[in-house]
């Protein structure tokens, strides 16, 4: 399952994020991920949840993101859930990418049975029409 939380910039995304991630780790039965494009968050995270901070990594183009998805998937078959903060800067994506991106991690998380909640720096209205029934919350 992918599911999406939008609204522009500061209004409250990483927060909401920080929140779910924090509330869901008390009852996880496997690993939780946070992406994010820095160590930023670092302290308002649960020890529990594993941050990886992209920034790190030479992702060049959002098929190089999800190629790293994949290396993470990988890596460990007790994944349960990934949040990926500031999606569109971690991942590369272009607008004209959105789509196809999100009907990809709709198809790992089929296959490899792990949730995504992924944050959009953009408004419900300006998303594409795939992305309208993952919408978990529109700040």
């Amino acid at each position: 399952m992918v599911q999406l939380i939008v609204g522009e910039k500061g209004k409250g995304k990483t927060k909401e994020l920080l929140d779910r991630v924090n509330k869901e780790i008390k009852e996880a039965k496997g690993t939780i991920v946070y992406l994010d494009k820095s160590r930023k968050h670092m302290y308002e995270l649960n020890n529990k949840v594993r941050l990886i901070d992209t920034s790190e990594y030479d992702i060049r183009n959002s098929q190089e993101f999800v190629g790293f998805l994949s290396g993470i998937l990988s890596q460990d078959n007790d994944l349960e859930k990934m949040y990926l903060d500031s999606f569109l800067k971690i991942a590369q994506v272009a607008d004209d990418e959105l789509s196809d991106i999100l009907s990809r991690l709709e198809q790992m998380s089929k296959t490899f049975q792990v949730s995504f909640v992924v944050s959009i720096s953009k408004n419900e209205c300006d998303l594409p029409e795939i992305a309208k029934d993952k919408i978990l919350v529109s700040l």
